[in-house]
């Protein structure tokens, strides 16, 4: 079973509706015992960076323990930013820090939110972009990650800067833009996810 954790924001049917379209069912959960024992978990996320905070606060310790299981985990647009240490968006308010970094504003005299279709830049193998090439994503966002490795970019997109459009590391993959809304080329990744289980 894949779950997607329900912690009161973010885009729950539209990811659900996703893997629906790649013939897998997901659970839309808050359930602490089925978050558990999923074979992959997913964060989604739209809003702002604290409110998701503090929506996650009895999740916190799950999320950890549930990654160091070695189960695939995926992030998807704020679930991304919500691994990180800290954001702009919401000083002093920490992030899950399960990757070492910040998230930052877009810079002042770019369109806000970045809200579009974007090409990636593959820069590091990760599974869940098997196949994928310097195809065009969907985002909308206004912050960006910028991890302290750097190793865990697995691609880029250029939006006046070079952004982070994906990280992945061993069993988490985590995406700014939206995979449930890139075509084709989004429900391939769904489909290597699915894979890793």
């Amino acid at each position: 079973m894949i779950a997607i954790i329900d912690y009161g924001t973010g885009n729950l049917k539209s990811i659900r509706n996703g893997f629906l379209k790649v013939g897998v069912d997901v659970e839309i959960t808050k359930d602490p015992y089925k978050i558990e024992k999923a074979d992959a978990l997913i964060l989604p996320g739209v809003g702002a960076f604290g409110r998701a905070m503090k929506h996650l606060e009895d999740y916190k310790v799950l999320i950890h323990d549930y990654i160091n299981t070695g189960k695939p985990f995926l992030g998807v647009c704020l679930g991304l930013q919500l691994l990180f240490t800290k954001s702009q968006e919401d000083e002093g308010i920490r992030g899950l820090d399960v990757f070492r970094g910040e998230v930052l504003r877009l810079p002042e005299g770019l369109k806000i939110p970045h809200m579009g279709w974007n090409d990636l830049k593959i820069v590091n193998e990760c599974p869940v972009l098997n196949g994928i090439g310097n195809d065009y994503v969907y985002f909308v966002h206004s912050y960006y990650v910028k991890p302290e490795d750097e190793s865990i970019i697995a691609a880029t997109t250029n939006y006046g800067i070079d952004v982070t459009a994906a990280v992945c590391k061993d069993n988490i993959f985590a995406t700014q833009f939206h995979p449930e809304k890139s075509g084709e080329v989004g429900l391939k990744m769904l489909k290597n996810f699915v894979k890793e289980i």
